[in-house]
């Protein structure tokens, strides 16, 4: 497979392909460290967003820690990178060896998602004779206005600890030796793009905050998770989201007390907008009422329209063409297998190229090899400019 700098006009590339704009990454990383160090606030990249080699060394040599929910991902931070030290261990299910793989590598942080976790950090920390920083996941009952399947810190939620069940969480903090709670850790869901939803979270987070100092456990980081959402429907008018409407959010509306550190998660908007997923035109095909274009790229490359019927925005450099409306669906033996319904689209035409926008987050790292699909190619550029209707 293909892994190199574009050098070559794009429609010579190979397909099915990811193409990375390193330029747009850098200008991303460069803005959120403009807006966060000034504040002493700390972003941890989320590698479960984009898990790509290049990516994360870039990410990481931009100075951000990294954000872990698997042993895997604690190596591959710790390969492109990423200081133990800024690495934090989310998750609902680590399995021992993941705890130990963290605990060896005396990691900043887990983030505990229930008490039966944190008694097996506890042994696991014991026999290792380590001292595990934790900070709690708390849910604080924030709905996030988005799909329901990225939505997190709602009750009856597999993620994090109910608020009622905070009393038994604080015995377990005072009981277990070899734990030392360090921070409170909220994430309410991905996807967000209403604003008023981290206000909310922000209020909620000083009331929990409240409680823990009312029990004589005062916290040094405040972890509230990542979750700002990008325009999916016009990429090309914010290829950066507004991180300053963001942090000024929590600098307005959350207490920190003096000491304390304030903690990101951020994924998706790091690297979404910076990928693109290129496909050629295989087929087109008549349909009683549909008009189907058939493309090399399926639900392996890109899951996110079949799963969560997300919209991404399809364009092509052919423009010359009389405008149709087209189905434009992948290979896979799926009927869930689309990109996009009754997209308009110039006329296509066997080989011609189609470009999946937002790409860069949630995109290769799902992708799967079903149907025995191994064709996947990945090209970077620094000047993306020099194809204009890319």
């Amino acid at each position: 497979m293909s892994n190199e700098w574009i050098n070559t006009p794009v429609s010579h590339l190979e397909t099915p392909c990811y193409l990375y704009d390193m330029d747009l990454l850098r200008k991303t990383l460069s803005g959120i460290s403009s807006l966060a160090n000034p504040l002493n606030y700390k972003v941890h990249y989320a590698l479960k967003a984009n898990s790509n080699d290049r990516l994360l060394q870039t990410i990481s040599q931009a100075g951000f820690g990294a954000d872990c929910v698997s042993g895997n991902e604690i190596q591959k931070a710790l390969q492109t990178g990423f200081p133990p030290e800024e690495i934090v261990f989310a998750g609902v299910g680590k399995a021992d060896w993941e705890i130990d793989l963290a605990l060896d590598h005396d990691i900043a942080m887990f983030n505990c998602e229930s008490i039966p976790e944190m008694e097996v950090i506890q042994e696991r920390a014991v026999k290792k004779n380590k001292m595990a920083r934790i900070a709690v996941r708390i849910n604080p009952e924030i709905d996030a206005k988005t799909h329901h399947y990225i939505t997190t810190g709602i009750e009856e939620n597999k993620f994090g600890i109910n608020r009622e069940d905070l009393p038994q969480v604080l015995k377990a903090c005072h009981s277990l030796s070899h734990i030392q709670l360090r921070g409170l850790h909220v994430h309410i869901g991905s996807q967000i793009t209403d604003l008023d939803v981290f206000k909310s979270l922000c209020l909620r987070m000083n009331e929990i905050q409240d409680y823990f100092r009312r029990e004589h456990l005062p916290v040094e980081h405040i972890n509230v998770g990542g979750g700002l959402g990008l325009n999916y429907e016009q990429p090309e008018k914010e290829p950066v989201p507004d991180f300053n409407a963001y942090f000024n959010i929590f600098k307005e509306f959350l207490d920190l007390h003096p000491g304390q550190q304030l903690h990101f998660e951020l994924g998706r908007s790091v690297t979404g907008q910076c990928g693109k997923l290129i496909t050629k035109v295989l087929y087109v095909k008549e349909g009683v009422n549909t008009r189907f274009a058939i493309v090399d790229a399926g639900m392996t490359e890109l899951i996110r329209p079949a799963l969560y019927q997300a919209y991404h925005k399809i364009t092509t450099p052919t423009s010359q063409r009389e405008p149709l409306k087209y189905d434009v669906v992948g290979p896979i033996c799926e009927s869930s297998d689309y990109f996009g319904k009754s997209i308009e689209l110039p006329e296509l035409r066997r080989g011609d190229m189609l470009v999946i926008h937002t790409a860069g987050a949630y995109g290769e790292v799902m992708r799967s090899n079903y149907n025995l699909r191994d064709h996947l190619y990945f090209y970077y550029s620094d000047d993306l400019n020099r194809f204009p209707k890319i």
